[in-house]
């Protein structure tokens, strides 16, 4: 069997190393962490939009700034 080549995307690539791509993989990971927790504690799934909506309404602030080596406030 032979192994063709692997064709690589550079936008792909530019994606993959872009320090904002990094940071909206970050934030999704957060909002998806969110949405578990606050599904466990109603006891059904909360859903992706509602997950958000919470967590960017209450943590997002929070989260950017320890994020970038900052004091909580």
């Amino acid at each position: 069997m032979r192994e063709e080549p692997s064709e690589t995307n550079p936008a792909a690539d530019l994606a993959a190393r872009s320090s904002l791509y990094a940071e909206f993989l970050a934030e999704r990971e957060e909002i998806l962490r969110h949405k578990w927790i606050e599904s466990e504690k109603a006891g059904c799934d909360i859903g992706f939009e509602r997950a958000l909506l919470d967590w960017t309404r209450h943590h997002r602030a929070r989260w950017r700034q320890l994020r970038r080596g900052g004091k909580p406030a």
